[in-house]
C-alpha cells in the first residue's frame, strides 16, 4: 500500500464426479482409473480430483488402493473431510473446498517463500516456477494467444519479469460471461543501484550509491544486515545473444550505519538521504576471498573502459561475475540490484502466533492470491466464469509504468481471453466487465496497542482473524455497500471472517492498485486485505495464521463467485 494524501453469473454446478453426458456411458481415468463421464469425445480422459491434486508441489502423489483416489503426499492438504459419492458402481470423492483449507498449513510455505525471493524479478520466477509445477501454461505476450487459450485451461502471463497475469477458464465459459479478478502488488520499499554505482572510497570505506524507492531509506533501514539480489543482463560478445539472469549474494554486503547519541543533535537526525544514509560495502584494500583465482575460473576482471561493469564498483563486479559464471565482465550490458534485508522471516510470540518478516506488503496478499488460484483452479473450471490474479510492480510508486496497475497489462489480458472465444467487441467488453469483479488486495493497518488512540473504534482489525475490508469516504479505495455485500456473502460460504477498517479523518489514507484498475475497466470492486504491524517498516509483523487465511478467502473468492454473482444480478 503506497501513501496517499486525503486532501488532494449464475449457480455452479456440483464438483462431484456425475454423469454430464446422461447417458449413463463412462470412461476410465488414465490417471487413477476411476469411472468417469464425458459429454464430448474431446474432453480429457483424466477426472478433476487428479487434474486438482497432481504435482501441487511438483512430486507425485500416492494412491489410495481402497478408494482409487490419488492424494498429495505433503501437509498442506492433510486431513482434508471430502464425503465419498457413488460414480457407477465406482467410489469417488468430492473436490475439496475453500471451506476445508486449514490455515496452518500455509504458515511455513509462506515463510519459506518470502525469505527466499527478495526481490520483485524472484517473486515472479517463483510464482511461474508454483504455476508450472499445478499445470499451468505459459503464455508469451508477445504471441497470438488464439487457439492456445481453451474452455477449463489454466494459463499465466509475466510482463517486464516483475509482474503477472495468472488465470483459470471454466469449461463452459463463452464470451460475455464474468471474470472473478482479484489483484496485488508485488513491489516493496527498498532501495536500488543508482545507474553509476561508484562511489569515491571515504575514510579508508568502500560505499555504495543508491537511491531509495519509494518509502526506503527510512530509520528502520540502519544498522541492518543488507543483501544484494535483482537481475543481470547478459550480452554474450561472442554470439550477440542477449539474456536475463536472476542473481542473490549469499551473504550481506551492505550496511548503513547510525551515528551514536554521545554526538549530540547530530544523531537525531532528520537525516539526509543522498549524504548520510549511505551504504558501506567494505573497506579499502581489504584482502579478496574467493574460491578460484582469476586465471583458475578463466575470468577476464577487468572490464573494457567503455562498458558497464566499469561504472560499478569492481569487487561488486566481480563477486556478480563469478555468481552468475560471467567470464568477462563487459558482458554485463546492465543490471537492476536492490537491497534488502537477508534476516529470514520467523515465527515470534510465546506461542509462535506471529509472523515476523521483510517485504511483506504486499507480497503476502499476492502470495496468498496465487495459492487460492491453484487451490480453486478446479471448481473454476467446473463454471462458466474466468478466475484471475494481477500481480504487479510499482505499486508503491504509483503504479504508472508499463508492468504497473495503471497500465494495460489487466485489461489487455481480459479482452484476450474474450477474444479467443469470440468477438471482443466493445458490446460484449461492456458486458464482460459489467459481469466481472475485483478483489483488489493489499494490506491495511492491524491495531497497535501501544497506539490504540489513533484508530476508529470498531475499525480496529486484529491478526490471526481474516481478511479486514479497507473503506475510504474520498475514494482511495473502492470499497462501496455493493461490493461488501459481495464479499461477505463469498466469506460465509468460505467459512471466513471479514474485518472492517477505516482511517480517522485527522489522519491519511493509504491507496491501492483497486481504484485506478476498477475505473479503468467499470467492474465493480472492494479493497480488502490482511491486516499487519509496521506498515513501511523494513520488517513487519502479522499472525502466523494470517498467510493461510488469506488462500482461503481468496480460493472462496474464485470459487464461489459465479453463484455468488448470480444473488447480485441487478447490481
Amino acid at each position: 500500500m503506497r501513501n496517499v494524501d486525503s486532501g488532494s453469473l449464475r449457480s455452479r454446478s456440483s464438483h462431484q464426479h456425475t454423469d454430464r453426458s446422461g447417458t449413463g456411458e463412462a470412461m476410465r481415468c488414465s490417471t487413477c482409473s476411476r469411472y468417469i463421464s464425458s459429454s464430448s469425445p474431446s474432453a480429457p480422459a483424466t477426472c478433476t480430483f487428479c487434474t486438482f491434486s497432481t504435482n501441487f508441489f511438483a512430486r507425485p502423489p500416492t494412491l489410495d488402493p481402497q478408494l482409487q483416489v490419488r492424494f498429495e503426499p505433503q501437509q498442506i492438504y492433510s486431513g482434508l473431510q471430502v464425503s465419498p459419492v457413488s460414480v457407477h458402481g465406482a467410489v469417488a470423492k468430492s473436490l475439496p473446498t475453500a471451506s476445508d483449507i486449514k490455515p496452518e498449513d500455509y504458515t511455513q510455505p509462506f515463510l519459506e517463500f518470502i525469505s527466499e525471493n527478495p526481490t520483485v524479478f524472484h517473486v515472479v520466477s517463483a510464482f511461474a516456477t508454483r504455476l508450472k509445477a499445478n499445470g499451468f501454461t505459459e503464455l508469451s505476450e508477445r504471441e497470438d494467444w488464439s487457439g492456445k487459450v481453451k474452455a477449463g485451461g489454466k494459463y499465466f502471463s509475466s510482463r517486464n519479469g516483475s509482474s503477472m497475469m495468472a488465470f483459470v477458464v471454466g469449461n463452459d465459459y463463452k464470451s460475455g460471461n464474468g471474470i472473478a479478478m482479484c489483484a496485488g502488488h508485488i513491489d516493496a520499499l527498498t532501495t536500488r543501484l543508482k545507474p553509476i554505482s561508484t562511489k569515491p572510497n571515504r575514510d579508508g570505506y568502500v560505499q555504495l550509491g543508491v537511491a531509495p524507492y519509494a518509502g526506503a531509506l527510512n530509520s528502520t533501514w540502519w544498522d541492518r544486515d543488507l543483501g544484494i539480489g535483482g537481475r543481470v543482463i547478459v550480452k554474450d560478445s561472442s554470439s550477440g545473444k542477449t539474456t536475463t539472469h536472476l542473481v542473490k549474494l549469499d551473504w550481506p554486503i551492505a550496511k548503513i550505519p547510525t551515528l551514536a547519541p554521545h554526538f549530540g543533535s547530530p544523531a537525531a537526525g532528520p537525516f539526509n538521504k543522498e549524504t548520510q544514509m549511505v551504504p558501506i560495502i567494505g573497506l579499502e584494500g581489504a584482502p579478496r576471498k574467493t574460491t578460484k583465482s582469476s586465471n583458475e575460473s578463466g575470468r577476464t576482471l577487468a572490464p573494457q573502459p567503455e562498458s558497464f561493469a566499469s561504472t560499478q564498483p569492481p569487487r561488486l563486479v566481480e563477486l556478480i561475475s563469478q555468481k552468475l559464471s560471467i567470464k568477462d565482465a563487459s558482458d554485463i550490458a546492465d543490471w537492476e540490484l536492490e537491497l534488502f534485508d537477508t534476516q529470514p522471516a520467523a515465527l515470534i510470540g510465546l506461542d509462535q502466533e506471529l509472523l515476523s518478516a521483510c517485504r511483506i506488503d504486499d507480497k503476502i496478499c499476492s502470495w496468498a492470491a496465487l495459492e487460492g488460484l491453484i487451490y480453486a483452479a478446479d471448481a473454476v473450471t467446473s463454471g462458466s466464469t474466468v478466475a484471475l490474479a494481477g500481480f504487479f510492480d510499482d505499486e508503491e510508486i504509483g503504479s504508472r509504468l508499463r508492468q504497473g496497475a495503471a497500465g494495460n497489462y489487466m485489461p489487455s489480458t481480459v479482452e484476450r481471453i474474450v477474444e479467443c472465444f469470440g468477438s471482443a467487441g466493445r458490446n460484449v467488453m461492456g458486458m464482460t466487465y459489467a459481469n466481472s469483479f475485483l478483489l483488489s488486495a493489499d494490506v491495511t493497518h492491524a491495531v497497535n496497542p501501544n497506539f490504540e488512540y489513533v484508530y476508529l473504534e470498531n475499525h480496529k482489525p486484529h491478526l490471526n482473524v481474516g481478511l479486514a475490508i479497507a473503506a475510504d469516504s474520498n475514494g482511495h479505495m473502492t470499497t462501496d455497500a455493493v461490493s461488501t455485500a459481495i464479499l461477505k456473502s463469498i466469506a460465509e460460504k468460505s467459512e471466513s471472517k471479514l474485518q472492517m477498517f477505516q482511517i480517522r479523518n485527522d489522519s491519511r489514507s493509504g491507496g491501492t492498485v483497486g481504484p485506478m484498475l476498477s475505473s479503468a475497466m467499470g467492474v465493480r470492486a472492494i479493497d480488502a486485505g490482511i491486516a499487519q504491524l509496521s506498515m513501511h517498516s523494513i520488517r513487519a509483523t502479522v499472525g502466523s495464521l494470517d498467510p493461510g487465511l488469506g488462500v482461503k478467502i481468496f480460493a472462496g473468492f474464485f470459487e464461489h463467485y459465479e453463484a455468488v454473482d448470480g444473488e447480485f444480478s441487478s447490481t
